[in-house]
């Protein structure tokens, strides 16, 4: 039994104990980690506020104290690769993260290619076998969406091994392994990407106020938002319900198909689509860790219609601006072009939305410091998620070594340059023909050549003099060519080093 004289004591500590707040850091700064050497490194947390944070690393220490809120942020001096580190965070409470490596560190987003994962890609059990790479780290950013951006995630780097490999992003690890294998760096690569997701929901909203590009897509979800939060929709769909629960009880006594259940109207507010959802629920919380640079995998979800096809040309650009910017660093961006799927049509002018996006994708290069990888070639009629990510982490490494780390050697696909009008040919001329131009198995194909009158035919083309010359007997005086336009075409145009030429088209018509 507590005396009375003894309790006041016991309230006293237990009430200091509440109010203390031990020092804290994000996900991110935890074991295995990789920091970004190089470049000055933010640390952030939380403690007491006025209480006083050291961070040390290696032979710095850095010391501040937490403001009036509890929150601190220390700099460090760039730092050096290295292996084997220990950083410590030091208050009322001390906080360490072991194991840790100084390397590159890449993030990798998008939607469910990017989510894939080895166990899901070509050939896993061998993949996984091999993955024994204890300088390669991932950590993987948990689902989360958000109305306001989040302070902090969750999550934890793992350690390529075998036994953990099989859950990392695909297309990231690949990358991740090509980068690690070719120049012998320490590689960490934070997969923050979302299945079945749209680019507006990735870009902050800050970032898409005021812009009239977009204008429609931010009606189109504010439409949908009031439709489900209507007082008269919300009635009727409670009286739908109601019945449906009825005839589903009917429906199981009698043995007969349980009906649909009823649909709500509109889309929800926290809808993980909704613009700037993910933005704030996948992405806010990784800045300002330092990054070499990113990679991206989506835009099969933008290909809903021709106009959303053709404004991702605009929204690309406006996700990579606004990320560079909350940043503060204009770090190398690449991305995937989306692959060949679905059935092979045989006309030569049928439409395609995803033809529209590899157009958009290829437009957003003019942007300083971009690539992006053509991979018209290894795509899976009937699966969305094609199997071999190796190669499109390859070839998205091979733009990273020529670009972000200055080798000398081939890292793009022939990109459409210009064209002339010859008599009854069309001359095209193309950018990145490293070793020259090849057609891969027989005659050029998926070339088609039309007139003034807009009717599409499939042309002749032949590889003359560093270009392709197309034509056809019936067209005398052409006006447009297109290649592999379409949503799975058979293409077979590349370079001498073995990458895919891009689809394109010499027109604007609708």
């Amino acid at each position: 039994m507590i005396t009375p004289r003894i309790v006041p004591a016991v309230v006293f500590a237990t009430l200091s104990t509440l109010a203390h707040a031990d020092i804290k850091l994000p996900a991110l700064f935890s074991e295995h980690m990789v920091l970004q050497g190089g470049v000055k490194v933010p640390v952030w947390g939380s403690a007491d506020p006025g209480e006083e944070v050291s961070i040390s690393i290696g032979k710095q220490t850095k010391t501040t104290k937490a403001d009036n809120k509890g929150k601190w942020r220390v700099v460090l001096d760039p730092l050096k690769p290295e292996q084997g580190l220990e950083l410590t965070a030091k208050g009322k409470n001390t906080v360490t993260a072991k194991d840790v490596l100084i390397g590159d560190v890449w993030l990798c987003s998008g939607q469910s290619n990017m989510e894939q994962s080895v166990s899901n890609s070509a050939n896993p059990d061998a993949e996984k076998a091999a993955g024994n790479f204890p300088s390669i780290r991932m950590f993987t950013v948990p689902y989360r969406k958000a109305a306001e951006p989040l302070e902090d995630c969750i999550g934890a780097w793992k350690v390529c091994t075998p036994e953990n490999v099989g859950s990392f992003s695909a297309t990231g690890y690949f990358f991740g392994r090509e980068l690690h294998q070719k120049l012998g760096i320490n590689v960490g690569l934070i997969n923050s990407s979302v299945g079945g997701t749209a680019i507006e929901a990735w870009t902050s909203s800050d970032a898409m106020k005021g812009k009239p590009q977009i204008k429609f897509i931010l009606d189109r979800w504010n439409q949908w938002v009031a439709e489900r939060t209507n007082p008269e929709n919300i009635k009727k769909h409670e009286e739908a319900m109601a019945a449906w629960k009825i005839a589903e009880v009917k429906a199981k006594a009698e043995g007969t198909k349980t009906p649909d259940e009823p649909g709500m109207p509109g889309r929800d507010r926290l809808d993980h689509n909704h613009p700037a959802n993910l933005f704030n629920g996948k992405i806010a919380s990784l800045i300002p860790y330092p990054i070499k640079g990113a990679i991206w995998y989506q835009g099969e979800s933008n290909a809903n219609s021709p106009e959303d096809s053709k404004v991702f040309a605009f929204q690309l650009p406006l996700m990579i601006s606004d990320w560079r910017k909350r940043w503060g660093n204009e770090f190398p961006f690449a991305w995937v072009q989306l692959v060949n799927f679905q059935d092979r049509k045989s006309d030569p002018g049928a439409p395609s939305k995803w033809a529209l996006i590899r157009e958009s994708m290829v437009k957003a290069l003019a942007t300083p410091k971009t690539g992006m990888t053509v991979n018209i070639d290894i795509g899976e009629a009937e699966d969305i998620h094609p199997k071999n990510k190796q190669e499109i982490g390859r070839r998205l490494a091979l733009w990273a070594l020529a670009k972000v780390y200055g080798q000398k050697i081939p890292y793009s696909g022939p990109l459409y340059s210009k064209h002339e009008i010859k008599g009854d040919k069309v001359v095209v001329s193309f950018t990145h023909s490293d070793k020259g131009l090849v057609a891969k198995d027989g005659e050029l194909k998926a070339f088609a050549i039309a007139g003034a009158d807009k009717k599409w035919v499939w042309a002749n083309a032949k590889i003359e003099g560093g270009k392709v010359v197309i034509s056809h007997p019936e067209i005398k005086q052409p006006t447009a060519v297109r290649y592999g336009w379409a949503q799975n075409p058979d293409c077979n145009l590349f370079n001498g080093a073995g990458l895919p030429a891009s689809p394109f088209r010499t027109d604007s018509w609708e």
